[in-house]
């Protein structure tokens, strides 16, 4: 198994490929991403990683960048090579892409009206 020296590296992406993303072009989404991150030069600046379900299979194909935290919805090759793009030139609008951000401490959901809310996580009592 590979072990990558990831020093110098300043963003991770991370590419759902649970069966719901993978239904909705997940493998596609995936070599996009990766294909630009190639053609842009920034493999020592950008790390990417398959992930199973991130539990936003509504929102599928769903990739998530950090350190920013934010979470996007890649409904499309281009969509996915176009996060890879904000990296370099921030005028890049994603904003209709994406489900959430954060923002003081916390996941903030946006573009809540033309996505689910998802189930709460309420925390369980011990009896």
């Amino acid at each position: 198994m590979t072990t990558w020296n990831l020093t110098g590296t300043k963003k991770h992406v991370l590419i759902c490929n649970g069966s719901s993303c993978m239904r909705k072009d997940g493998e596609e989404i995936t070599i996009a991403i990766r294909e630009e991150i190639k053609n842009l030069e920034l493999d020592q600046q950008i790390h990417t990683s398959r992930t199973r379900c991130n539990g936003r299979c509504k929102d599928a194909c769903v990739v998530i960048v950090y350190p920013e935290g934010n979470w996007y919805s890649a409904t499309s090759t281009e969509i996915g090579r176009s996060i890879i793009k904000s990296h370099l030139d921030p005028s890049v609008d994603l904003q209709e892409f994406l489900i959430y951000d954060f923002e003081n401490s916390e996941m903030l959901a946006k573009n809540t009206t033309a996505r689910i809310k998802g189930v709460s996580k309420v925390a369980k009592t011990k009896v």
